[in-house]
């Protein structure tokens, strides 16, 4: 079999059910993925030939795809910020508004022109925030937790991977006497769950059937679960002038704001993603 008949019978598949637009991507990276033909390769030497092991991981890979299995856990990987990250059911799939919470604390970091800067991570999942941070600014010394071993082990795998140090602890958030272990921080940021149950009919398949329930979900009656333990975590462990980032369920902005105001950090701002949606929040403590 040639690279350009496997190509155009994965794409068939996937036709049936993906959007075309997204259905050529995934052929693409899957494509790659298997033979490490780049998709120019593949158009001008169409008659690259296809091995039969080649042939069984695409059969292996396209029954996944099929049943709306996200294709990053199916090639075990995603990429963000430049970074190859090993990723599977473990851990939520890392997403460009993540990229952009980066972004926001490496400028504020670099303004600020503070060569001493701690920063924990909390609900690290893949350990995409900490290992950015780090490999951005290599000064920055970095911590992270969670409450899933399976998750850390994942982000563990990408810091040994991307040559970078970070602090992993294996930690319950929502237990306050687990705080005890840890420290004080300029920086603490968190994308943490805040999709509430009632939301789940509007998901689609390749989320809701793979991705990490306890990253994603939080109680109807209690959607600010992190967020109030978050400001609370801060009022003791946040040093003076340190900053906290969030990632935020856009239609809780405002409640977001207002439990960093009243009962955490205080100075909160909101920051737009790219597609003009509320997406972060940050709040700044006082200097004494």
């Amino acid at each position: 079999m040639t690279i350009h008949l496997a190509y155009q019978q994965l794409l068939a598949q996937l036709y049936q059910v993906y959007e075309n637009r997204e259905a050529a991507n995934i052929a693409d990276m899957v494509i790659e993925h298997v033979t490490g033909q780049r998709k120019i390769d593949r158009i001008v030497y169409k008659d690259l030939p296809v091995n039969k092991e080649q042939q069984s991981q695409l059969e292996k890979m396209l029954a996944g795809l099929v049943n709306h299995r996200p294709v990053q856990y199916v090639l075990g990987e995603a990429w963000f910020m430049d970074m190859r990250l090993t990723v599977n059911e473990s851990v939520l799939i890392p997403r460009p508004e993540t990229e952009e919470l980066v972004e926001w604390i490496v400028e504020d970091i670099k303004r600020s022109g503070n060569k001493e800067v701690s920063l924990i991570d909390i609900g690290t999942g893949s350990g995409c925030i900490p290992i950015a941070v780090r490999k951005k600014i290599p000064e920055v010394a970095v911590s992270a937790i969670d409450v899933s071993d399976d998750a850390l082990q994942v982000a563990k795998l990408n810091s040994i991977g991307q040559k970078v140090l970070v602090d992993f602890l294996h930690l319950d958030f929502l237990n306050e006497e687990e705080w005890n272990q840890l420290g004080k921080y300029n920086i603490i940021v968190s994308n943490p769950p805040y999709i509430t149950r009632s939301e789940e009919a509007t998901m689609r398949d390749n989320v809701l059937k793979y991705e990490p329930h306890i990253a994603l979900f939080v109680p109807d009656e209690d959607p600010l679960l992190f967020y109030k333990a978050i400001a609370k975590f801060s009022r003791s462990h946040l040093k003076p002038g340190g900053s906290v980032y969030v990632e935020i369920n856009e239609a809780l902005g405002k409640q977001v704001v207002d439990v960093f105001e009243t009962s955490g950090p205080g100075n909160a701002v909101f920051k737009k993603d790219m597609q003009g949606k509320d997406r972060m929040v940050k709040g700044t403590a006082k200097v004494n």
